[in-house]
């Protein structure tokens, strides 16, 4: 059996349905948890109960585990103490790039502090720290039904956005196989791509050519303030509108743990593109 907490989220979903695809018996940890399906146990559970978790995945050979947003407020200690006492073998943590490239942004330090609860568990674990997601696109809807139009900022400036289902993919493979203890990475897709391009292969994907608004760094930012806090506000407009080589860099990571190539943009707008319809 293998533990999938937070299996309800883009990535989450993905490794339990890989899981199950592959034979393998899962326990999906969500808060609101779900109803069972064959090989599937959906349990409610918050991490900020953590005890919660030890009985929960007893019997769990590998636990993927990822929190919300940084996971800030979390004690990330009684969390990874949790599922080392339930007997799991083997940890594969989602973490962020962020960790990496901007080791002293505030906004990140809960999942460094997570990222080195993993490392001194006492069991085998995996980190992946993924860029920028492909799924943000999401935020586009509204504006893409009303308007046929995508507002961003930084509309020139391009970085590897990664697709979810590749991330539950290396995460999947990383659960099944103890080869890839004591191993980080870094997952990207195979190229840089602008916001502004973005527009139009979204636009391609739906069959409808799209129109691309600029948004000043302060009108992002007052937008993006409803729904994030000020530290991972500004921390994101750093990454974005001026990334360093880091979150630049395309990593051959994705094709070292699944064989092939990281899939692009292109092929998430077309597996989405009902949504934006």
């Amino acid at each position: 059996m293998i533990g999938v907490i937070g299996a309800t989220g883009n990535v989450g979903n993905g490794i339990v349905r890989k899981l199950v695809e592959a034979g393998e018996d899962v326990v999906a940890i969500s808060r609101r948890g779900g109803q069972d399906t064959p090989r599937t146990r959906h349990v409610a559970a918050d991490l900020a109960r953590p005890e919660q978790l030890r009985d929960t995945l007893r019997g769990a050979q590998a636990v993927f585990l990822m929190v919300a947003g940084s996971g800030a407020g979390l004690d990330a200690h009684a969390i990874v103490s949790a599922i080392a006492e339930s007997g799991a073998r083997r940890i594969v943590l989602l973490s962020s790039i962020g960790t990496l490239s901007r080791p002293n942004a505030i906004s990140h330090e809960p999942l460094r502090v997570l990222e080195a609860e993993v490392k001194r568990s006492g069991i085998g674990w995996t980190i992946l720290q993924p860029g920028g997601f492909a799924s943000n696109a999401m935020a586009w809807i509204a504006g893409v039904r009303a308007q046929r139009a995508v507002a961003a900022p930084f509309g020139d400036v391009g970085l590897p956005i990664v697709d979810p289902d590749d991330i539950a993919s290396v995460a999947a493979v990383a659960l099944r196989d103890e080869r890839h203890a004591e191993a980080l990475y870094t997952l990207t897709g195979p190229e840089r791509i602008t916001p502004r391009e973005q527009a139009r292969a979204l636009g391609s994907a739906i069959g409808t050519p799209l129109d691309f608004l600029e948004l000043s760094r302060g009108q992002a930012a007052e937008a993006w303030r409803a729904f994030m806090p000020e530290t991972v506000v500004e921390t994101t407009l750093d990454a974005l509108g001026t990334p360093n080589d880091i979150e630049r860099r395309v990593s051959p990571d994705m094709e070292r743990v699944l064989g092939r190539p990281a899939q692009p943009f292109s092929a998430w707008a077309e597996r989405n593109a009902n949504v934006f319809r």
